[in-house]
């Protein structure tokens, strides 16, 4: 796997990352797709339980995560510095470290959940495998995996949105989200088989949200 399919900044160019929030504000229903996740991670994660949010990018999620689960340790995980960085001012009282979603450094079964949140599109095929199984690696029994990416589209007016998110983001690492080849990833990664518990349209596309068991 290359450099660039290792790590990508979290706008997908470095120049952007400082505007990543407001661009996720604008073109992803982030509100409504993040109090959905939130609750479903919130619901499944056991007292004082250990959360690894991976690519966790500027850190929104995470402090959502600390702010409705005090009682959780959470750890967020990137490989873009640059968004590091805007995650430790936007909440200090978090941890934070610099790490790749295929190598995230951690102990075996050392988490209850992990958490990807538009992280999976940004990798190739291959990218997509290790990344869901080094998830599966660190996760406890009983863990969960919560992913929020983009699923197949809905309907004709979706394709195109799609389409604009792929000349972006590029064709290679979108094409199995565009065929709806996912949940494969994710079922051949170790875990069980669960239809999206929710389905959002949003100016690029079909936003899927997933929530699999450990198998």
């Amino acid at each position: 796997m290359s450099e660039r399919q290792r790590y990508v900044p979290a706008a997908g160019f470095r120049a952007l990352t400082r505007f990543y929030d407001p661009i996720l504000a604008l073109t992803s229903r982030e509100q409504a797709f993040r109090s959905r996740l939130l609750a479903a991670v919130s619901a499944g994660l056991p007292d004082g339980g250990r959360v690894l949010d991976v690519g966790c990018g500027t850190g929104s999620f995470a402090l959502l995560l600390a702010q409705a689960r005090p009682d959780a340790s959470i750890l967020g995980l990137d490989g873009d510095p640059d968004a590091l960085a805007i995650a430790r001012r936007k909440a200090p009282g978090l941890d934070f470290r610099q790490a790749l979603a295929d190598d995230t450094g951690e102990p075996d079964r050392s988490a209850d959940a992990v958490t990807m949140s538009l992280v999976l599109h940004h990798l190739d095929a291959d990218g997509k495998a290790a990344a869901l199984g080094e998830a599966r690696r660190v996760l406890r029994p009983g863990g969960m995996l919560h992913v929020a990416d983009w699923g197949p589209p809905q309907d004709p007016a979706m394709r195109v949105a799609f389409t604009v998110l792929q000349l972006v983001d590029g064709f290679a690492t979108t094409r199995d989200h565009a065929a709806g080849n996912l949940p494969g990833f994710i079922a051949r990664a170790g875990f069980a088989p669960a239809p999206a518990f929710a389905t959002l349209r949003t100016a690029f596309g079909s936003l899927e949200l997933r929530s699999h068991a450990i198998l």
